[in-house]
């Protein structure tokens, strides 16, 4: 089954290559959307796929690369739509 969600990672996520290692990851698992930096300071990102594998990548979110600290991440489920093709950043 596919879902979708939005996420936004709050924390030191923007100059650590979040963005980056989120699509590197988001490719591995098969997983389809975009990824941003806010003008806040925090990343904020749309994942649609398997639920399996956005799940996974949401639980990856929640650590991030070695040099993020993430303080948290909210979370909102959104009806999949399958407009995405491939992972972008944006």
């Amino acid at each position: 089954m596919n879902i979708r969600v939005s996420v936004t990672v709050f924390g030191r996520v923007q100059g650590v290559a979040f963005r980056h290692y989120t699509r590197l990851r988001a490719m591995e698992l098969g997983v389809n959307g975009w990824v941003k930096n806010l003008s806040d300071g925090s990343v904020a990102g749309v994942f649609e796929g398997d639920e399996n594998a956005v799940n996974s990548l949401v639980g990856w979110c929640r650590q991030g690369p070695p040099a993020a600290e993430v303080e948290r991440l909210d979370l909102h489920r959104e009806i999949s739509t399958g407009e995405f093709e491939a992972f972008s950043i944006r």
